[in-house]
């Protein structure tokens, strides 16, 4: 079984890494929603060195942009308050792409569904849901998806460099269809990195609807909970990961679960009864991967979420 980590300022160092490696980690996921491979060269460098060091050979996988809609740059934090009136395009940058689809009754989310706002009419929306909105975070119109091509040119610059880095995977947002993994597959072959493994995130309602063709097309299936839980009412969620699982077992593809595995640890030492259960359970419905994210990359204890995780992981078995 493969254990993850989400590379971040947490975990930079190299005798934090070194320690992961020891406690049972496997490899580790980089983020390059907001980075290029490039500017997290020093963190790459300590992440070889400390797997080197702890005897390990790592997969390195790197979380491409791909074709998720994001908010552009803000001259600063927005804040939005509830049932305020804000434009998008003017208050909120956006993607013509996203001006064309919106229409009113439509509801927005923002940052991974921490915003929500509702689309009224001509670009004008009402806040639902407010906060304090950051340039380049997620957004989505619930419901609907853009026609944005699979790979974005930063993704491209990205695959450029994945041999010189160590990449050995890559996990490919928000997959549509089979057609998503083709393109990102001719990519790797146009790069002779056919070695790069693809991991397809289902997040979203087309790749539910297409998820056998999309098991049939990519390498391993990553059931990212965080978007998928905005995609679809949460308390599906529980019900969708196992039939993702099932089906994933059924085809023998290998499937890494991720998002909130141990969030609690992000400022707690110690998880909750709820986290536990759900890693045991996880794997005992056939996971090949389990991926923490925000509790390695800046939680307060990326060591022992590494620990508890692996730890508990073994008990199933």
């Amino acid at each position: 079984m493969d254990f993850y980590a989400t590379l971040g300022p947490s975990c930079a160092s190299q005798e934090t890494l070194c320690s992961m490696f020891r406690l049972g980690m496997t490899g580790a996921r980089l983020n390059l929603s907001h980075v290029g491979l490039a500017d997290c060269a020093p963190m790459l460098e300590d992440f070889h060195a400390a797997a080197q060091a702890a005897g390990v050979v790592p997969k390195l996988v790197i979380d491409l942009q791909g074709p998720e809609e994001r908010v552009g740059s803000l001259r600063e934090p927005l804040r939005l308050e509830e049932h305020a009136v804000v434009r998008l395009g003017e208050d909120i940058p956006v993607s013509e792409r996203i001006l064309a689809l919106v229409e009113p009754g439509d509801k927005i989310s923002l940052d991974d569904s921490a915003l929500l706002l509702e689309a009224e009419h001509s670009g004008q929306c009402k806040v639902l849901q407010g906060g304090i909105l950051y340039s380049k975070k997620s957004l989505a119109v619930l419901g609907k998806a853009t026609n944005a091509p699979a790979l974005t040119p930063e993704d491209l610059r990205n695959l450029d460099q994945a041999a010189a880095f160590g990449v050995t995977g890559l996990l490919q947002p928000f997959v549509r269809g089979r057609e998503d993994i083709e393109e990102v597959r001719n990519a790797l072959e146009c790069r002779s990195l056919s070695h790069i493994s693809i991991m397809a995130k289902i997040e979203n309602r087309q790749g539910l609807e297409k998820l056998e063709e999309i098991i049939e097309a990519t390498d391993e299936i990553c059931i990212a909970r965080g978007d998928l839980g905005n995609a679809i009412p949460l308390w599906e969620l529980p019900r969708i990961q196992k039939q993702i699982a099932s089906v994933c077992v059924k085809a023998v593809k290998p499937f890494c679960l991720a998002t909130q595995l141990l969030w609690s640890m992000q400022e707690r030492p110690v998880p909750t009864r709820a986290e536990v259960c759900d890693i045991y359970n996880g794997v005992l419905d056939g996971a090949s991967g389990l991926m923490l994210t925000g509790e390695t990359a800046v939680g307060r204890c990326p060591e022992r979420a590494m620990e508890f995780l692996v730890k508990t992981a073994k008990t199933a078995g």
